[in-house]
């Protein structure tokens, strides 16, 4: 048998703690996550991908589906009638890619518009209109911008960060 990626199952928020006892076990992780800023700001800073899940790169005859099983944090190997499934590495690499994608819009986002810079809205039902960015909306990955609508009244709108772009300054 050879390496293969497998999606293990943690208990409830124990994502970083079951990564690090994966790592300190020799087993080459994968545990997709993106960084939030939280209302409160003693509130956890990543928000996993996908709750509650992480990967294992792992030969199972070497280490045993019960090690995986058995490890601190963890709740259990996804299986389908008892055997372990494997996830296909092009899964994975296109997991890396989204999240590096993710990371690189939240910086851009965060370095390129500040609150008051006049952006366009790209993509929805507003596409083409100019708003001005408010605020990004915590924990997700969600803006607030205000939409000059009716009579110049501005109205507040939440979209995606995908849907907005630094208008051109002219």
């Amino acid at each position: 048998m050879t390496t293969q990626w497998y999606a293990i199952r943690s208990k409830p928020n124990k994502e970083n703690y079951l990564a690090q006892q994966l790592e300190s076990s020799g087993i080459d992780v994968f545990f997709p996550y993106i960084r939030v800023i939280p209302v409160n700001p003693r509130s956890r800073k990543i928000r996993p991908y996908f709750p509650n899940y992480l990967f294992a790169h792992v030969d199972l005859v070497v280490v045993k589906a019960s090690v995986l099983r058995w490890m601190p944090g963890a709740s259990g190997i996804v299986s389908f009638d008892g055997v372990p499934a494997s996830v296909p590495e092009l899964l994975i690499d296109a997991i890396r890619r989204q999240i590096d994608y993710l990371t690189v819009l939240e910086q851009q986002l965060k370095d390129d518009i500040k609150p008051g810079d006049l952006v366009v809205i790209q993509e929805g039902p507003f596409a083409g209109y100019n708003a001005i960015f408010d605020v990004g909306v915590s924990g997700r990955d969600r803006v607030r911008v205000l939409l000059d609508f009716l009579q110049k009244r501005q109205v507040p709108l939440e979209l995606e960060k995908r849907q907005i772009r630094r208008a051109k300054r002219s």
